[in-house]
């Protein structure tokens, strides 16, 4: 490329005992009264608590505690956090969870920052200045969403059935938190969908049209990590050398997409969960075999490429160059096979129970309208969008 650009601010604290660390870092933030965020699965389960203990430690106690965000947060949700933050004179954010709690809480930081009451107010593409600084630190308890190292946020608007893409590099956590202690307990179903999620990060990363050499050696680096460790984390849930591989090859991917961009899958993706409620990684698991054959005339050199990564060196070197692009795709659905099996992740659509052929129009017309899409290798139209649905439909 003869230009890019390449951003990630966050300090990361990434190992055993990490959650330790942070009342220090908040503490050189200039902040002492955080909003810690989370859902009430992570407090049910006791996640929470492990949170609270290690801030304890290091002598910080919340300000004000909110564990109802849910799976699909809202507009909604957002605005009323942030009146919440403001109502408890909190002085910065600690989100505690997946990708819905820690997108919360950077819409909570744009209206915040913006001193406004309403997210929709901030809705564009890297259109927001600056504002007030409102220190935040990002602390994921999956592995696959690589939230705590993206530009994005995903929030709901209910009222048009679309999940609203926000960008802006004022989105980027200050601090961003890798513990195993925050993984071991995931479920591995979860662990499955969501390691497959971070797996098309770094895939579409990899491979989208504003790739650059930076975006290409996290993506890549991501692949091999979650590739050698997802089978692992799966079945070994309590492996925290596998966890942590995972947590790292997570943030690794989420760094590489924030910087270049997804693809056709999460316009697609996204318009599945907006339309038909599927879960975000489901859905990127039904659909990434389909749309890398989609793109596979435009990207059979840099899939080939990704067989290194996919699947290690031998079977590179084993396989011959004209047939990697392809063996690449033949591994992923493999491996995907296989965490179908072991946990009963869903491959097609109508195994999620939640979509139906008669909801393909509405999808097809609602990726077209998505922002991930502009970056795909290859162009889609309606009916190529449609034609992808068909295929993993059943």
């Amino acid at each position: 490329m003869s230009y890019y650009e390449f951003k990630l601010p966050a300090k990361i604290l990434s190992g055993e005992g990490a959650l330790e660390h942070v009342p220090h870092e908040l503490q050189t933030l200039g902040a002492s009264r955080p909003l810690l965020l989370s859902d009430q699965g992570l407090a049910q389960v006791g996640t929470v608590k492990i949170v609270q203990a290690a801030l304890r430690q290091g002598g910080l106690v919340p300000a004000e505690t909110y564990c109802h965000i849910p799976p699909d947060s809202s507009i909604e949700v957002v605005n009323h956090i942030a009146q919440l933050y403001r109502d408890t004179q909190c002085d910065s954010l600690i989100a505690v969870g997946g990708g819905s709690v820690i997108d919360t809480a950077k819409g909570v930081g744009m209206v915040l920052a913006q001193a406004g009451h309403d997210l929709l107010d901030s809705a564009g593409c890297e259109v927001l200045p600056r504002g007030k600084h409102v220190p935040f630190v990002a602390v994921p308890t999956t592995a696959g969403t690589g939230s705590e190292a993206t530009l994005v946020a995903v929030v709901a608007n209910p009222a048009i059935q679309v999940k609203m893409e926000f960008l802006s590099y004022h989105l980027l956590p200050d601090v961003a938190v890798l513990d195993p202690r925050m993984t071991e307990t995931l479920p591995p179903r979860i662990t499955a969908a969501t390691g497959f999620d971070a797996l098309v990060h770094a895939i579409e990363a990899a491979t989208c049209l504003q790739r650059n050499p930076v975006s290409d050696s996290f993506a890549e680096k991501a692949i091999q990590q979650i590739s050698q460790n997802l089978t692992r984390a799966v079945e070994h849930g309590k492996d925290r050398k596998a966890r942590m591989a995972m947590a790292n090859g997570s943030l690794l991917a989420g760094a590489a997409f924030s910087n270049s961009m997804v693809g056709l899958v999460h316009a697609i993706g996204h318009a599945l969960g907006g339309v038909c409620h599927v879960a975000h990684g489901e859905a990127m698991t039904i659909l990434l075999p389909a749309v890398m054959k989609y793109n596979l005339e435009k990207c059979h050199k840099r899939y080939g490429e990704l067989l290194l990564y996919v699947a290690g060196p031998e079977v590179y070197a084993a396989t011959p160059e004209a047939q990697r692009a392809q063996k690449t795709i033949d591994t992923l659905i493999a491996l995907r096979q296989h965490l179908a099996d072991v946990t009963g992740l869903p491959t097609t659509l109508s195994q999620t129970g939640k979509v139906q052929p008669s909801d393909f129009e509405a999808v097809a017309n609602t990726a077209l309208n998505d922002g991930a899409i502009i970056v795909n290798p290859a162009e889609a139209d309606f009916d190529e969008i449609v034609g992808i649905l068909k295929e993993v439909w059943a």
